[in-house]
């Protein structure tokens, strides 16, 4: 027997899709985002959202602390001797190279297949998650589909709100799982959007998990494969791939930094 809540969000699910559609009109405060959340379940519904997705947009939460975040990003403003102490550089490469030893096999087989090597992966994991140490306290879908709906970069986040809820769809997350302040999951921290899309089984157990670190490790790969990654060929600024990490992240900073750890760890 379904539970009085779970009665209550599928009947206003039901005539949210059945009024006229209405497009989603961003905003910049809380004060608009249930509003948001009425007309973006028609958008999700057209883009192939299902039921259990549905749902989680309907129990997303304005996400005050993401919006503090994403007003105040240091990254952006640190020198890059600053940005590796905070990160704290010294000790990723040095636990970077202690994986590497331990799995060899494991990294291995992931350049064979994708062509990245492992200081690369190694340097994202150790700056991303401390290796999976801590993967982030905030809701996934309430930080997605808050940044989704904020006036600032409401085109860039909706895809990656719309992935999210394809996620949840999938049983891949929850409308409980936590994440990252702007909805980066898992060891890597993807973006919904990309976990989507460049998301792969690395363990063979039939479902992708990115909080399983194999399929995160074999996902990261994927990803810069797909971007473009030439296998054989440099990372540094300057060389063929430097190119490529760019993709992972918009600070210049953070690009350089996988650049150099992830030449320690390999070297």
């Amino acid at each position: 027997m379904r539970s009085i809540k779970t009665v209550a969000i599928s009947l206003a699910l039901t005539a949210t899709l059945a009024a006229p559609a209405i497009a989603a009109q961003c905003g910049n405060n809380a004060g608009g985002f249930d509003a948001w959340k009425f007309a973006f379940a028609a958008e999700a519904k057209k883009a192939g959202v299902k039921q259990r997705g549905l749902e989680a947009l309907a129990s997303a939460q304005y996400a005050t602390a993401t919006i503090q975040a994403d007003r105040n990003q240091k990254s952006f403003k640190y020198t890059l001797d600053k940005f590796l102490q905070v990160r704290g550089a010294d000790t990723i490469v040095s636990q970077g190279r202690k994986r590497k030893a331990k799995n060899a096999g494991f990294y291995s087989s992931l350049e064979q297949q994708y062509g990245v090597p492992a200081g690369v992966l190694l340097a994202i994991h150790g700056m991303e998650t401390g290796f999976g140490g801590f993967m982030g306290s905030s809701a996934v879908v309430s930080a997605i589909t808050t940044l989704a709906y904020d006036c600032r970069r409401s085109d860039f986040f909706t895809p990656h709100a719309i992935g999210a809820l394809m996620l949840v769809d999938r049983g891949s997350i929850t409308s409980n799982t936590k994440g990252a302040k702007h909805g980066e999951l898992g060891h890597t921290q993807f973006l919904p959007g990309n976990a989507l899309r460049y998301g792969v089984d690395g363990n063979g157990d039939g479902r992708v998990d990115l909080y399983n670190q194999t399929d995160a490790m074999a996902s990261t790969a994927n990803f810069l494969r797909k971007k473009g990654w030439k296998p054989g060929q440099g990372y540094q600024q300057g060389e063929p791939n430097y190119a490529v990490i760019k993709q992972w992240n918009a600070a210049t900073v953070y690009q350089q930094a996988i650049a150099i750890m992830g030449a320690k760890i390999d070297g």
